[in-house]
């Protein structure tokens, strides 16, 4: 719906359309793109409003709005629409864009505020609850017979196997298999009583 405009310029009523501003505005006509502004920029602001939701924002992106129907206005075709209706679509795509990005940034600023959250770490009471983790295994072993210590220490503190375990302790393979097992059990009893019954 045209809303004609009187112009300093003679027309073929003395009114000039959107169409034909657009048209001077290709020109490089800045009286005509004046002229246009005037007439299409309140559409673009409740346009963009709509979407945006955010009044300074909208203003921003009808000015980006405006300016891109400035500097493209030779681009447009009146056999594919009318000039208003090309310049309400550069009003929806610049507004539909600025909301992504608005939500891409929102979404970057997230994920940066959450890799940066230190976790509450209590380093005095984990550095208290290690030692005395250590102090209660080093009393358990103490209370493992020799034999069995020697079995469990090479196994979990220098990594050999039971084979190798046996070999060098001198030991049959069941034997040592016998005092792990006997070992173990007699440490988690120790570390974990409700677990020995």
């Amino acid at each position: 719906m045209p809303d004609p405009i009187a112009l300093p310029w003679p027309s073929r009523q003395g009114v000039v359309s959107v169409g034909d501003l657009l048209a001077r505005t290709a020109a490089g006509d800045t009286a005509a793109f004046s002229a246009l502004y005037d007439r299409v920029a309140p559409a673009v602001f409740g346009l963009v409003r709509r979407v945006l939701r955010n009044p300074a924002q909208s203003e921003e992106v009808t000015q980006e709005v405006m300016l891109d129907v400035w500097r493209t206005a030779t681009r447009f075709n009146p056999e594919r629409g009318s000039a208003h209706s090309w310049i309400l679509t550069i009003a929806h795509r610049r507004a539909v864009d600025r909301v992504r990005s608005e939500q891409a940034s929102a979404d970057r600023t997230e994920l940066a505020g959450a890799r940066a959250v230190d976790v509450d770490f209590d380093q005095v009471a984990d550095t208290v609850t290690t030692r005395l983790d250590v102090e209660q295994v080093r009393r358990c072993l103490g209370k493992l017979t020799e034999l069995q210590r020697e079995s469990v220490t090479l196994a979990y503190y220098n990594g050999y196997t039971y084979p190798e375990i046996a070999e060098r302790l001198g030991a049959k393979l069941p034997t040592i298999k016998a005092r792990m097992r006997d070992g173990l059990i007699r440490l988690r009893d120790c570390l974990d009583p409700a677990q020995g019954g």
